[in-house]
């Protein structure tokens, strides 16, 4: 007998029909939650577009002269300023008004090897930005530019341009921090140019080794740091706390304390190796600093004839100059660098769709809202001012364009 033969088709019809009876039945208890559920989800989407949609989008260009002798603690000082806790609130703001937290864009750039600094935001906080940069680096020259990203027109396959993107994220949870500027010895003043080792010139000389008709572009999103968490123990366990609750908690499983309940265990704490000590130490200076909640997207753009492939590479180590390898580091968490098999993506359909998806969300800067809304990560302004800082002298890229002249006051006794 064929299994064709054998398949009972009357009882197979019977099976099915009960199925769909049983499952329309409880339409009217299913049915409310899931219709719901997808109101909610385009009725945010809709008022946050239209929210975000209103805000008034600047990209400040930030000029650097031929000398700059501050730490990037300068550029923690700045970071400091420009965190913005999260007000209050009401459901009227979120459900109808669709407002969101407010949220930055720290940016290098690399158009035909000229290496470029920007920082995205709103216009409301242009000022704000404005004065707390001359603040710290009195010589820079901070101007008001077009969008770069208006001037490349990536179309997938049918266009005249090629596309390598990656997308960052920790490897770790995000209380354990990476290899910081303070690690490096870059937080020590009076050391000489030619003694300092910055993490961030392999990146700049990254961005100034491409050629004509290539670009690099990296962004860092930031805004300040929501609760995800959920708390597992203590008296407030089960309810929702930020980064810095799960850090705490972290020490408390590394130093093991919830297992020192009585007298005589102390001796344990006296049993951690150094190692351990120093995570604990590290994870503790840590959480003491203010966090933002960031994503970082970076992406290599060439004409389809200059188009070279070893960007892959590239990108998926950029950041490997801040990994710590007994604390954290970051690790590509989605790139377009296609699938393993053949018949995962015939004629690499999948593979364009995703590209222009990447390219439309660095656009957009994209990454705590829609239209691409991803998981976050924390970043303290430590840790922001290592991978996102100017840099002094030691960075000797040729195509770093710098002010070629300190500026000054005029005197005050020229003739009128």
């Amino acid at each position: 007998m064929s299994l064709f033969q054998s398949l009972n088709f009357p009882g197979l019809y019977q099976e099915t029909a009960s199925i769909l009876v049983i499952f329309f039945a409880w339409f009217p208890y299913w049915g409310p939650l899931f219709f719901g559920y997808l109101f909610h989800h385009q009725w945010m989407h809709f008022v946050e577009g239209r929210y975000m949609s209103r805000i008034n989008w600047i990209l400040l260009e930030v000029k650097l002269p031929r000398e700059i002798h501050k730490t990037p603690l300068a550029m923690e000082i700045v970071l400091n300023a420009l965190y913005q806790s999260s007000s209050k609130m009401t459901w009227w703001d979120k459900y109808w008004k669709g407002k969101i937290k407010d949220w930055f864009s720290l940016e290098m750039v690399s158009i035909d090897g000229h290496v470029k600094f920007f920082i995205r935001t709103g216009a409301f906080y242009k000022n704000v930005v404005e004065a707390q940069l001359y603040a710290q680096y009195p010589d820079i020259e901070i101007h008001e530019v077009p969008d770069y990203t208006r001037y490349v027109d990536y179309r997938g396959k049918e266009g005249e341009w090629e596309m390598i993107s990656s997308e960052y994220t920790l490897t770790k949870e995000d209380a354990y921090p990476i290899k910081t500027y303070v690690d490096y010895g870059l937080d020590k003043e009076g050391v000489k140019e030619e003694f300092k080792i910055d993490p961030l010139t392999s990146i700049i000389e990254y961005l100034g080794s491409i050629g004509k008709d290539e670009q690099v572009w990296v962004q860092i999103l930031v805004q300040s740091a929501s609760k995800r968490y959920k708390i597992k123990s203590g008296a407030k366990k089960g309810k929702m706390g930020d980064w810095k609750d799960e850090g705490k908690e972290l020490i408390t499983k590394l130093t093991k304390r919830d297992e020192m309940a009585g007298e005589g265990n102390q001796f344990k704490m006296l049993m951690m190796t150094k190692g351990e000590s120093e995570v604990i130490a590290a994870i503790e200076r840590n959480i003491n600093k203010l966090g933002f909640d960031c994503g970082i997207r970076a992406v290599y753009l060439a004409k389809r004839e200059k188009a070279d492939y070893s960007h892959i590479k590239a990108l998926g180590g950029l950041f490997r100059p801040f990994t710590s390898n007994n604390l954290n580091a970051f690790k590509g968490s989605d790139q377009t660098f296609g699938w393993d098999f053949p018949w995962q993506d015939y004629d690499k359909t999948r593979l364009a769709w995703k590209k222009i998806k990447m390219f439309d969300s660095y656009k957009q800067r994209s990454w705590f809202h829609l239209p691409t809304k991803l998981k976050p990560f924390v970043l303290t302004t430590e840790e922001l001012a290592t991978i996102y800082h100017f840099p002094g002298g030691v960075a000797q890229t040729p195509t770093f364009g710098r002010i070629p002249s300190r500026k000054s006051e005029a005197p005050i006794n020229l003739p009128v």
